[in-house]
């Protein structure tokens, strides 16, 4: 079952008011509260908390979700990644400028 994502989505690929282009197909579970939103934005509208960072040695942890097959990767694999390991969706580039927001 597809985790629940949290915030203004647009569609049913974690599309977002924020961020909708074709390639914006990830959402972040946030550190704080254990929860996918599909970006920091999102986060700020909805959740009652300020935003935390995963921390640098929680690479293992499974906190992006692709937005197309569902598949939940661990933070070493998606920052490794242009696309999904899973079913092969291209990830957005410009979401390494946001970097810093989800991950130490």
């Amino acid at each position: 079952m597809r985790p629940r994502v949290l915030g203004p989505t647009v569609d049913d690929q974690t599309r977002c008011i924020h961020y909708r282009t074709a390639l914006d197909v990830i959402a972040i579970r946030f550190a704080c509260c254990g929860e996918y939103y599909p970006c920091h934005l999102c986060h700020a509208e909805a959740a009652d908390h300020p935003a935390r960072t995963w921390p640098a040695d929680a690479g293992a942890e499974r906190a992006v979700l692709c937005g197309v097959c569902g598949e939940e990767l661990a933070i070493a694999d998606y920052l490794g990644a242009d696309a999904c390991p899973a079913c092969g969706a291209a990830f957005n580039p410009g979401c390494k400028l946001h970097r810093h927001l989800y991950f130490d």
